[in-house]
């Protein structure tokens, strides 16, 4: 049971890119903690996803006896709602409330939804400093933190995409 769920609930034994479908499932992940409607409640889900995953992926390892194996994508979809938190707290601040799902999910934003992810793939796949040397972190760890890292990443981009439409409007 631990090892289904580290491996996305089976999403992980895909053969081809199970990162980027355990990242889907992610997205999914993400759109519930939305559903909840509180900012506290939403960090509070993500961290606690992170912890899980800590904890699971290292237990996956373990099951696999493999560093980091592919099939292991729990890190990839509790990344995912790290990926938006920057675009959340832009959207709490301009309005004073959490944002609903179709801020993210509809016609409108479907694109920089998708841009989101895909900034996340790359970053996943790429590895900037210090992103593939967190890797070196023991067990769980190290299969989790690169991903909150290359999450962070995925911010910086949105915060910048930001300002400089900001700067552009004025």
């Amino acid at each position: 049971m631990k090892l289904w769920i580290a491996q996305g609930f089976g999403v992980g034994r895909i053969p081809v890119a199970p990162g980027t479908f355990g990242s889907v499932v992610g997205v999914g992940w993400f759109a519930l903690l939305l559903l909840t409607g509180n900012l506290w409640l939403f960090a509070a889900g993500t961290a606690a996803g992170i912890a899980l995953s800590v904890w699971l992926c290292g237990v996956g390892e373990e099951v696999l006896r493999k560093k980091d194996p592919q099939s292991v994508v729990l890190d990839e979809i509790t990344a995912m709602p790290v990926c938006f938190f920057g675009w959340v707290a832009m959207l709490v601040w301009k309005t004073g409330a959490m944002p609903p799902k179709e801020a993210f999910f509809s016609a409108r934003t479907w694109p920089l939804t998708l841009g989101v992810f895909a900034l996340f793939r790359f970053f996943d796949v790429v590895k900037p400093w210090p992103v593939r040397q967190s890797q070196a972190l023991v067990g769980g760890w190290g299969v989790t933190i690169d991903d909150v890292l290359a999450a962070a990443y995925v911010n910086l981009a949105v915060l910048l995409v930001h300002v400089g439409q900001s700067l552009l409007v004025k």
